[in-house]
């Protein structure tokens, strides 16, 4: 019975493409005959695509005059012939073939974006202290997320928000935190906005306020710090935030 707890906590690194090769081939003799990871796993997947559409950011229109004119006023490298590696510098195996190699890719992937969004800010000037907070913060999440999400315990679930729209949480028992997303909350004027809540025995806790909808799409945010007995729950405040919720609650999710 145990080994079978042990290949369901699979189900979340393996719908992330972060799991070894044994792993890998153990889990997909388990899924082949458990419906109930088959289903997670298409949960997960359909999750972590409606993390990226709400992370897309459209690039301005004038981004590609400025990287085919900076192509242009930069010096190519003659074609050469790659150096022969000898038998004894041959590596005997690929390292994307290591167990380990696959999980690094997903983190490894997210910092090179922001290290190519350092270098875009630097060739067209605009690399000053406050972009390189915002990418140094926008790093810090993304790995933080991605931690989540590939957690071996990381489990799905999805609720309906009342006045509209629906949310999705990711969350892990072991690393005390979750990351939620909503699509198609309903539009509130200016002067109010979505704060995210966790309610336990201990209190209530403010967790952030949302920020704005992108292609209708809220988050990813982070909520850290779960403790046994907490609910996460979505009220409409003041912009500035509250200390406690003050509205009536439109989602209470038991975690």
């Amino acid at each position: 019975m145990r080994h079978m707890r042990d290949v369901h906590t699979l189900a979340g690194p393996y719908a992330m493409d972060a799991i070894s090769a044994p792993d890998r081939a153990r889990f997909e003799r388990h899924l082949s005959r458990c419906e109930e990871c088959a289903g997670e796993i298409a949960s997960l997947r359909e999750a972590t695509a409606r993390l990226a559409t709400a992370a897309a950011v459209t690039p301005p229109p004038a981004l590609k005059v400025r990287v085919m004119a900076a192509a242009a006023a930069t010096r190519q490298r003659p074609p050469g012939q790659e150096p022969v590696a000898s038998a004894r510098s041959r590596p005997a195996r690929s390292r994307q073939s290591h167990p380990a190699f696959r999980g690094r890719l997903v983190l490894a992937a997210g910092a090179v974006a922001v290290a190519a969004a350092v270098a875009a800010a630097v060739v067209f000037g605009v690399s000053n202290g406050g972009m390189r907070d915002q990418l140094g913060r926008a790093q810090a999440s993304s790995q933080q997320v991605a931690a989540v999400l590939t957690a071996r315990d990381a489990a799905m679930m999805t609720g309906a928000v009342r006045g509209g729209g629906t949310v999705t949480i990711v969350m892990s028992h072991s690393m005390h935190e979750l990351v939620f997303t909503a699509a198609a909350l309903h539009a509130l004027p200016a002067s109010r906005g979505y704060e995210l809540w966790l309610i336990g025995p201990g209190g209530d806790r403010a967790v952030i306020m949302l920020p704005s909808a992108r292609h209708g799409m809220t988050g990813p945010v982070v909520a850290s710090g779960l403790r046994p007995g907490d609910h996460l729950a979505l009220t409409a405040e003041a912009a500035g935030g509250a200390a406690r919720p003050t509205g009536p609650m439109m989602l209470d999710v038991v975690l």
